[in-house]
């Protein structure tokens, strides 16, 4: 099924690409969660608009990819939150929630689309995760989640 990714999705592409993926992907996964839309004759109009709008957000050097990377790796990271006995989280860590406290720790502001975590935070404790910033630097960021 051609479709057309509305956000960057790791391994796939960029948003404003057109790809190639099987049915039960595009319908299960990537449309429902609004990571794609299907390919239409009328859909090219949305892939330049696509375009356009991720040029703006864009890191448009690796230079300034790297500037950004030397920041957010000598950026400490500690995150509160709620928790139980035994050091486990009501809930998990959202990218949402490590981009907040990367901004509050006196980081760059870094987009949430571009965290990722691995497996999802649940317990207390050092956690590592990586941002991407263009698609040849990610850096690695440290996080320290501690109870509230």
């Amino acid at each position: 099924m051609k479709i057309i990714l509305t956000h960057e999705v790791s391994g796939l592409g960029a948003a404003g690409d057109v790809v190639d993926v099987k049915d039960g992907y595009a319908r299960n996964y990537l449309i429902p969660r609004n990571f794609a839309i299907r390919w239409t004759k009328g859909g090219e109009k949305d892939v330049e608009q696509i375009r356009r709008a991720r040029k703006i957000h864009e890191i448009a050097t690796i230079e300034q990819a790297n500037e950004i990377k030397a920041r957010l790796e000598g950026v400490k990271v500690r995150l509160a939150v709620r928790s139980g006995e035994a050091g486990r989280l009501f809930g998990s860590v959202t990218p949402a929630d490590v981009a907040s406290a990367i901004k509050a720790s006196g980081g760059p502001e870094v987009d949430k689309r571009r965290i990722e975590l691995g497996a999802p935070i649940k317990t207390l404790g050092a956690h590592e995760t990586s941002v991407r910033l263009h698609p040849e630097v990610a850096a690695k960021v440290s996080i320290e989640v501690v109870a509230a």
